[in-house]
């Protein structure tokens, strides 16, 4: 999954970035209220954390109006310095999903990212489970009924997108954007080489389980018990 951060403050911006990558998320930074607006309106985005204050014409809560009001429903997390009730009411108002006071700790911030990119899924838990393939977006294990698969870090994120998108097919620019950053130069059939791998292990390695990834010629890839 993809995460923006829109946080002036470099440090900062720079060790939630690692935070979240190690937690296999592809992660963009701009320190720019234009730039967090221009890049809140990009559908790649599955989560946004944004700095309340910013350098530049509008602030943290102004982006988070406008997106609102456009119909960005991306889960946003706010970032602020302000720690009374009525800023955090104030940010909540906007439409922000969540709200953190700085200083916190990066642990917490892991945290209510991945709380808040459940919610959309409506999900409860850190597992996705179709059919008897697990998927543990915490402790970053896969199972096939009771067999543990064995995942590269990157084929994991592959398949965690594409089992929290079962049902769906997924083109390949989309898996490039939502498992890359923006800085990646990552070419279509390097994805194919990566799902045939990863269908390698969680189909092919079972043969009395049912197929779970299917390529649909033209446009790209479905995760789900039924073929299409």
């Amino acid at each position: 999954m993809r995460i923006l951060i829109v946080e002036d403050e470099l440090r900062i911006a720079r060790a939630i970035k690692r935070s979240l990558e190690t937690q296999l998320f592809a992660v963009d930074i701009v320190a720019t209220s234009e730039d967090g607006l221009s890049h809140g309106y990009d559908n790649d985005y599955d989560l946004i954390v944004l700095d309340r204050m910013l350098p530049g014409k509008l602030t943290g809560l102004d982006i988070c109006k406008k997106l609102r009001a456009d119909g960005i429903s991306t889960p946003i997390l706010m970032l602020t310095a302000l720690g009374e009730v009525d800023d955090r009411v104030s940010g909540l108002a906007t439409g922000a999903d969540d709200y953190l006071v700085k200083p916190f700790s990066m642990p917490e911030l892991v945290v209510r990212v991945q709380v808040l990119l459940r919610r959309p899924k409506g999900t409860v838990g850190p597992v996705v489970r179709v059919a008897d393939l697990e998927v543990n977006a915490e402790t970053f294990e896969t199972k096939r009924g009771a067999k543990l698969v064995k995942l590269s870090a990157r084929e994991f994120k592959l398949l965690l997108y594409l089992i929290s998108n079962q049902g769906t097919v997924i083109s390949k620019d989309t898996i490039i954007s939502h498992a890359w950053d923006e800085k990646a130069d990552i070419m279509p059939n390097t994805i194919e080489v990566y799902i045939a791998s990863i269908r390698k292990k969680i189909d092919r390695a079972f043969p009395d389980s049912p197929a779970l990834i299917h390529t649909v010629h033209g446009f790209g890839y479905k995760l789900g018990i039924e073929n299409v």
